[in-house]
């Protein structure tokens, strides 16, 4: 097997390989994983996640093996504050980051709760500029405030990732005199480039991430939203440019349409661009996923890639043995490989293959004729209820034919 688009585990597009499409690509040698559940995913309108459920994440978060944990924002309440020096107390393994205003205040408030870094929010988009923040900042006061509190938290001995939001609005002119400005007068470990809208296209974002990655020599991040449903490819793009660290959420979950899934960029970096994650453990998304769907109380769109009920639902007839035999010439990752399991349903699609498989595992057996008539009342039944057929409601008529 190739070991890159085709193993046993998956099988994906020769063509990401191909020599003429990575040519073109400047891909990292390393990429971690910021995951933002706990901050930006409890941003999701009616998400309120208490104490223990945090914790949970955070525990859930490292044992599928992501590289840093947004664990909050200690300046929105005590009860946060706690939840996040909890997490940081039971060194689970991830970074612990939080995020912070562009003051001395939030820093502290970051070293009381025992946090490794900081994710130093400040605005750089040009409508939040005119329109949301004019009253606060000038360019020259937005600057000495940034370069200023990166320094003091550097002076704490935090990590800082200068997260200058709305990037991808901002105008390049005053981006790049504001990103050259904030690191040649303090020392941030990493700038990120923030989709805050998600309103920017894959080549846009590789066209902005070369823009800034020319202005500053340092590590960078991307976060990008969901509106335009941009989210993943976004961030792939700017992973073709170079960024080290991308960030997630799980479930997708965020303001408005939300963040960048963490189960669609994880397995999208290893079976997409073959970039290793050595300490990512895949079959435990869907367990991950099901456990923050219960705490957020979001279900998920059943067609949800990776972590969705549907990828590995198959109701068509046509193709049922290949499926048995040859998973991945249906399938473009085995669904064990992320914790799922495939599911034969029956209903109006159905056919002669998928009776038969379902016959064999409730140890029935059916002559032609039988089959024949058990398909075309599965196709009924399925019509009527506008749905697939639970096992049972199948069982039901394959006894009724049988048992004539």
């Amino acid at each position: 097997m190739n070991g890159k688009w085709w193993t046993k585990d998956w099988w994906v597009s020769e063509y990401n390989y191909h020599e003429e499409v990575v040519k073109d690509l400047h891909l990292p040698q390393k990429i971690e994983i910021h995951d933002a559940t706990l901050r930006d995913g409890e941003q999701t309108p009616g998400v309120v996640f208490g104490k223990e459920d945090k914790v949970r994440i955070a525990e859930l978060l490292a044992e599928v093996g992501v590289d840093r944990i947004e664990a909050g924002m200690p300046a929105v309440s005590k009860d946060d504050a706690q939840a996040i020096e909890e997490i940081a107390k039971r060194n689970l393994g991830p970074k612990i980051m939080v995020f912070c205003r562009a003051m001395r205040e939030d820093v502290d408030r970051a070293v009381d709760c025992g946090a490794n870094g900081i994710v130093l929010e400040a605005p750089s988009g040009y409508p939040k500029l005119k329109y949301q923040f004019a009253s606060k900042w000038t360019e020259e006061s937005l600057t000495e405030a940034v370069i200023n509190t990166i320094n003091y938290a550097k002076e704490k001995g935090l990590f800082v990732n200068y997260f200058p939001f709305d990037t991808t609005r901002a105008e390049l002119p005053f981006l790049k005199r504001l990103l050259t400005n904030v690191t040649t007068q303090a020392k941030p470990d990493s700038v990120t480039v923030v989709d805050t809208t998600g309103s920017i296209t894959p080549t846009a974002m590789r066209f902005l991430v070369r823009q800034v990655r020319e202005t500053i020599a340092l590590p960078l991040e991307v976060h990008t939203h969901n509106d335009f449903g941009l989210g993943t490819a976004t961030t792939f793009a700017a992973v073709e440019e170079g960024v080290q660290v991308v960030h997630s959420c799980i479930n997708g979950l965020g303001e408005r349409t939300g963040n960048t899934a963490l189960e669609e960029i994880a397995l999208g970096l290893k079976l997409l661009y073959g970039i290793e994650l050595p300490k990512f453990n895949f079959q435990k998304l869907s367990e991950l996923s099901q456990e923050v769907q219960r705490m957020s109380g979001k279900t998920l769109a059943q067609n949800k890639p990776v972590v969705g009920l549907l990828p590995f639902t198959r109701e068509i007839g046509l193709g049922m043995k290949v499926l048995e035999d040859y998973p991945t010439a249906v399938f473009p990752f085995m669904p064990d490989f992320v914790g799922q399991k495939m599911k034969i349903v029956m209903g109006k699609k159905s056919g002669k293959e998928s009776v038969l498989m379902k016959l064999e595992a409730a140890g029935l057996k059916a002559n032609e004729e039988q089959v024949q008539e058990i398909v075309a009342r599965t196709k009924a039944a399925g019509i009527a209820k506008r749905n697939w057929l639970e096992d049972e409601e199948f069982l039901v008529i394959a006894r009724q034919v049988l048992d004539r």
